[in-house]
């Protein structure tokens, strides 16, 4: 099956659950705007081989960058939603009823898989797409589209809420969940290089890596950056140059990524509980180890601050 058939099913499979809160990428709609480029729907004449076609290209990447905009805005939005569930009981007592009798973790689960689902279909329709126009154009304008959202962070499968939902998903399914859904993340975090990974159909893979780049081990306390860098909560405070105490949203709007030295990365930071609480499931003994180091180093930088504090009321 083609790949606009599939998404044309899945469309319709989901009306009613996913797409009454939640746009998506129009694939029909833009298939149709490349058609329509006189340029290239005219047979007779050769395929376009201009930088950029001006037919396609008011209509084209404007409207894509609007879709993934709004798509990664849905996304990120739902998957707040749903962690908040699950670190609030009476909240999953109301979804408890509102998911008529059933189970709280059943009901989370599905809109885990629902969310996921949702993801993989939109992120595809995207590649799929941009794949087309540079096919089309013969141009690489699609390859540097991606680059562009990559820039703009609305490239869905880059969100750190996508490597939140799906550490959720591993930790519900490692505490009993319903083990007849296939899970489409898997972590390997005994190899030199820890990472989280994402099948996405045709058995194409999406890593995602959990070595702090600044120590060079497994993320304590994991933060990702709005640039999307992971980093030890720690560690993102050094770089930073603020306490761990204070966090790493009390650094400055002028501090910059120690990867990719993107400024103003700090502010909107997030706080990945759901990785943190996998990691600490599975690496028990190395997560003891740090979290007493970063007891010392919070014990040694609160003395300091106080210190700092009474010479300055004091004088001396």
């Amino acid at each position: 099956m083609k790949f606009g058939e599939a998404f044309t099913e899945y469309l319709e499979a989901h009306q009613e659950r996913v797409l009454e809160d939640c746009c998506h990428v129009e694939y029909k709609r833009l298939k149709n705007v490349l058609k329509s480029c006189s340029r290239c729907s005219d047979a007779l004449s050769p395929p376009c081989q201009c930088e950029s076609c001006p037919v396609c290209d008011q209509k084209f990447f404007s409207e894509l960058a609007k879709e993934a905009s709004e798509i990664a805005g849905c996304f990120s939005s739902r998957v707040r939603h749903l962690l908040s569930l699950h670190e609030h009981k009476i909240q999953r007592f109301i979804t408890f009823v509102r998911q008529c009798f059933q189970s709280p973790q059943q009901a989370t689960e599905e809109e885990c898989q629902m969310l996921i689902e949702y993801v993989i279909m939109n992120a595809l329709a995207i590649r799929k797409i941009l794949k087309k126009y540079d096919k089309v154009h013969s141009s690489a304008n699609g390859r540097k589209f991606k680059s562009k959202m990559l820039s703009e962070h609305i490239e869905i499968l880059q969100s750190p809420w996508l490597i939140e939902l799906g550490a959720f998903y591993m930790y519900s399914k490692s505490n009993g969940g319903r083990s007849d859904e296939p899970n489409p993340f898997s972590c390997d975090l005994t190899s030199t290089e820890p990472k989280m990974t994402l099948m996405l159909p045709d058995m194409v893979t999406l890593e995602y890596n959990l070595l702090c780049p600044i120590c060079l081990e497994l993320v304590f306390k994991p933060y990702a950056l709005v640039c999307g860098h992971l980093f030890c909560k720690s560690c993102a405070c050094s770089a930073a140059s603020v306490m761990i105490f204070e966090g790493p949203k009390a650094a400055s709007s002028e501090s910059k990524c120690p990867v990719c030295r993107e400024v103003g990365v700090y502010g909107n930071a997030v706080h990945m509980i759901e990785l943190s609480l996998l990691l600490k499931k599975q690496c028990k003994e190395y997560w003891k180890e740090r979290a007493a180091e970063e007891r010392a180093e919070i014990s040694r930088q609160t003395k300091m601050y106080w210190d700092m504090q009474s010479k300055y009321m004091i004088g001396y």
